[in-house]
């Protein structure tokens, strides 16, 4: 994990026998022990009940939200503290040292942070300043400042706008495949609506991020997200989500006021997943089935060519089977650990047979959709060789069969779509496929 430089700054000298000889340690809360911002911790502990109290208290001005972000329920435990500087203090607690953190604003809050990890209090900057209030002698402090500003680095940004999600965006490139419309025109097009999805999911990612940052950091895996590990400042999102959004309008209104319209039905229902929708059961599998699908509707509309209804039927039933095993993966991963069913999901560990069984059913029907496809009058006109199809369906069964016993195994600890792109077997099969449809073209 890439980790904050950060420069230390101690009010004594650095030999041995001094530093032993100092009783009391002080350490600078923000910028110091806790690896991000304690307004936006607050804020973001539980934003809907933030905001309902907001609205509910009659009170406007930042007064009455400061007074309500003091209120925050924050998990003391969880939040994420600069492991460094947490050894230093462990460290000096067994020399016997006393330990206080330095807080400027939101004495509550920092005052349960000592309590929480066995500090003996809390001062101020003003009381440091003074002198005479400080309870403890003001000739025996080592202090652990931390003066410059960290920025995050490339590999944290590219971790938390998930850059390697953005392979499930080429599925805009499926309706020109598809289509046979593969000529420098439609590439450009195609490849500027890559960008713009990409922009538009980077910022949802981000939002999603800052809503489940209580979620996120029990979770076994999710904990290590950049935001829920500290590694990129709260306030750094809060300023690249509608920038990325304004750089995925732009590009969308290069291409038509059309595809703007499907990349806004795009935004809508990420929203409104990642603030209502995931959270209902089954619905979460259908809005991601229909948000992988939009994909390919924008794809058609932003190279301008009709989109097949086999095309979009079968899609549906291949991204609701992926979605099912999506979920699967999460909860067989839950079990495995010992953890409880999840607090942000409608699910339950007890649901994993009747979840496997629907995704197995839904790969399956996407299969037959294929096959009916096949069969029908609407490849003539596309395929000079339409019986080579046939070899398709079973790479299409081994996938999905291998997909679902990978699954089944706690082998796919990724997204299925990115894990087909990192999977060797799964890369083969998919290449086979293409190679299968340009021959029968």
């Amino acid at each position: 994990m890439e980790q904050p430089a950060r420069q230390y700054v101690s009010s004594v000298p650095e030999p041995s026998a001094t530093v032993a000889a100092a009783r009391t340690l002080v350490i600078d809360l923000e910028g110091a022990l806790l690896r991000s911002e304690l307004l936006m911790e607050a804020l973001f502990s539980s934003p809907g009940r933030m905001l309902a109290r907001f609205g509910a208290g009659g009170q406007a001005g930042m007064a009455a939200l400061t007074e309500i972000l003091a209120r925050a329920r924050i998990d003391y435990a969880h939040v994420p503290y600069d492991s460094d500087v947490l050894n230093q203090a462990l460290a000096a607690r067994a020399r016997g040292e006393k330990i206080y953190l330095v807080a400027g604003r939101f004495a509550g809050h920092a005052a349960a942070i000592a309590a929480h990890l066995g500090f003996d209090g809390v001062v101020t900057p003003a009381d440091l300043a003074a002198g005479d209030t400080l309870p403890f002698d003001r000739a025996s402090i080592a202090r652990i400042d931390s003066r410059s500003s960290s920025r995050a680095g490339f590999k944290t940004w590219a971790k938390a706008l998930r850059v390697y999600q953005y392979a499930k965006n080429t599925l805009v490139f499926v309706p020109a495949l598809t289509a046979h419309q593969m000529n420098f025109a439609t590439l450009g097009y195609a490849l500027l609506a890559f960008l713009a999805f990409s922009a538009c999911a980077s910022g949802a990612y981000l939002m999603n991020d800052l809503l489940d940052l209580a979620a996120d950091r029990q979770h076994p895996t999710k904990r290590h997200r950049a935001l829920a590990a500290g590694d990129l400042k709260i306030s750094s999102a809060l300023l690249a989500i509608p920038a990325l959004w304004l750089f995925a309008v732009a590009a969308s209104l290069f291409i038509s006021p059309l595809f703007l319209g499907v990349l806004g039905a795009y935004l809508a229902t990420t929203i409104a997943y990642s603030l209502v929708l995931k959270r209902k059961m089954l619905v979460d599998v259908v809005t991601l089935a229909g948000l992988y699908s939009l994909r390919i509707v924008a794809g058609a509309v932003g190279v301008g060519v009709v989109l097949s209804e086999w095309l979009l039927i079968f899609s549906l039933f291949v991204f609701t089977s992926l979605a099912l095993i999506k979920r699967f993966s999460e909860l067989s991963m839950r079990e495995s650990a010992g953890l409880a069913d999840p607090s942000n999901r409608d699910y339950r560990v007890t649901d994993l047979q009747i979840i496997a069984a629907m995704a197995a059913a839904s790969a399956m029907n996407a299969v037959t959709v294929f096959s009916l496809y096949v069969s029908s009058t609407a490849v003539t006109p596309l395929y000079s060789r339409p019986w080579l199809l046939w070899l398709m369906t079973p790479l299409l069964l081994y996938w999905f069969g291998r997909a679902l016993m990978m699954a089944h195994r706690r082998e796919m600890p990724d997204d299925p779509i990115i894990y087909a792109f990192r999977d060797g077997p799964s890369r083969t099969a998919v290449a086979a496929m293409i190679c299968i449809m340009l021959a029968a073209i």
